[in-house]
């Protein structure tokens, strides 16, 4: 299977759907992530509080898949903002990760309170000028934390990965994105399963397509660019989430969708957290 993939403004490539760890215990990430890659995911996204580095790297290594046909993020924890802290932290996921560098580093949050993802940033600009790593960009960015950045450094992120899905669909953020060329990255695409996949709109589009809600619903994304990241341990629901790129939305179909805007976030309000 190819995955289609968006270019990022340093003009590296990224696959467009990419397999999730979030929550997944260490000991059972090498399953998960092993299972992935057997289904054809070439894209990971970990971090460094999800604590499972080390089960991503397990199951990279047992892959036998060449390190240039992977595309590996990482994220810096709130605890590691500044400098120096920022810089010591990327050694310790490479390490952790069993590589030598990572194909895209964030900063996981911007945590505004401690007011240091300036200085956070810098370092990531560092590592990036000395080819540690392939691409950086942030996650959880709200539009002043993004022109903070505009503003006062030199380098615009690659990426911003923030919750969206059908109920947050973030239209001021991707508009700054599309602005100036940052790629938008979504978490917790299916917001969590649950309501978002009995909506009527979601169930009826899935059955007129011959697909399930949560096939629908990553679909959306893809059709919007979005780069998503479902997460399962389920080895079916795994494969169920690449199977996503042999049918469209029409217009109307994304428009149906887009009626179900409810402002509503499943996970913190990134102007408070952390």
């Amino acid at each position: 299977m190819t995955i289609p993939t968006v270019t990022l403004n340093n003009g590296v490539p990224m696959p467009q759907l990419g397999f999730g760890v979030f929550q997944v215990p260490n000991d059972e990430t090498e399953a998960a992530v092993s299972e992935a890659l057997r289904a054809g995911y070439r894209s990971i996204d970990t971090a460094k509080v999800y604590g499972n580095e080390t089960g991503v790297a397990d199951a990279i290594r047992a892959s036998g898949i060449p390190r240039d046909e992977l595309f590996v993020t990482t994220k810096l924890w709130n605890d590691d903002h500044g400098y120096d802290a920022a810089l010591r932290a990327y050694d310790t996921s490479t390490r952790a990760l069993g590589l030598d560098h990572v194909d895209l580093y964030l900063i996981h949050w911007p945590a505004p309170s401690a007011d240091r993802y300036v200085e956070t940033w810098r370092a990531l600009e560092k590592l990036l000028a000395d080819g540690r790593v392939r691409a950086v960009g942030v996650s959880n960015f709200q539009p002043a934390h993004l022109r903070r950045l505009f503003d006062e450094t030199g380098t615009v992120p690659a990426v911003n990965q923030i919750e969206l899905h059908p109920y947050l669909q973030q239209a001021e953020l991707r508009g700054l994105h599309a602005e100036h060329g940052i790629v938008t990255e979504a978490w917790s695409p299916l917001a969590k399963g649950g309501d978002l996949l009995a909506e009527p709109v979601v169930t009826e589009l899935a059955e007129r397509h011959g697909r399930t809600p949560a096939q629908v619903v990553l679909r959306w994304h893809l059709s919007l660019g979005n780069v998503v990241i479902p997460k399962s341990v389920t080895p079916s629901r795994i494969r169920e989430n690449l199977d996503v790129f042999g049918f469209d939305l029409a217009e109307e179909d994304l428009a149906a969708l887009g009626t179900l805007e409810r402002g509503h976030r499943t996970g913190p309000d990134p102007d408070n957290f952390g």
